[in-house]
């Protein structure tokens, strides 16, 4: 019955998700993940950014796009304005130039919250995946696949798995926390 290898694996999504989800957290320094989520009206439908432009960072708080096609120079603009990423975007005809700005103290008490809800949604995701397995075991138990030991003891490995993913998405959230709180 042993599927640990299942749970590792859903563990690991959940954690690069986080991961991914604290990349696009705006801290002051300028980062291409910060804007990789604006998609673009180009050529009848939505592009992603990284489809129609390069995205480059020039230092730490400068973001540099240069799109392939000169015409959707308006259309870039107005995507990261409406995206709402408090970017206000200049366009100098031939890139678009993104100045990130530093970051008050207030903004980034905000900002802490919001890694901190990240945190809980994986540590969610991980008690979903808790569920799931223990339904399994529930069920194999049931149908007299295993064993009632067998089942204790497949419930006991499921905890300590748990146990360390929660760990880790913690250590992640207060790495970030660090990270954002820096001045």
């Amino acid at each position: 019955m042993s599927n640990l290898d299942w749970i590792v694996e859903n563990f690991k999504k959940a954690e690069e998700h986080l991961h991914n989800e604290y990349a696009k957290l705006q801290t002051w320094r300028a980062h291409p993940s910060l804007i990789e989520s604006v998609f673009i009206e180009a050529y009848g439908s939505p592009q992603p950014l990284k489809n129609v432009a390069s995205v480059s960072v020039m230092d730490a708080q400068t973001i540099s796009i240069q799109p392939w096609d000169k015409w959707l120079l308006r259309a870039i603009d107005k995507a990261i304005t409406d995206a709402n990423l408090w970017f206000n975007p200049q366009n100098n005809g031939e890139t678009i130039l993104i100045k990130v700005p530093i970051l008050t103290e207030e903004r980034r008490r905000d900002m802490v919250k919001i890694a901190k809800s990240l945190c809980e949604d994986a540590k969610i995701s991980a008690r979903n995946i808790r569920q799931e397995y223990l339904k399994k075991i529930k069920d194999a138990e049931k149908n007299k696949e295993i064993s009632e030991d067998v089942a204790k003891q497949e419930e006991t490995e499921l905890q300590k798995h748990i146990d360390k993913a929660n760990e880790t998405f913690e250590d992640a959230f207060k790495k970030k926390e660090q990270d954002i709180m820096k001045v």
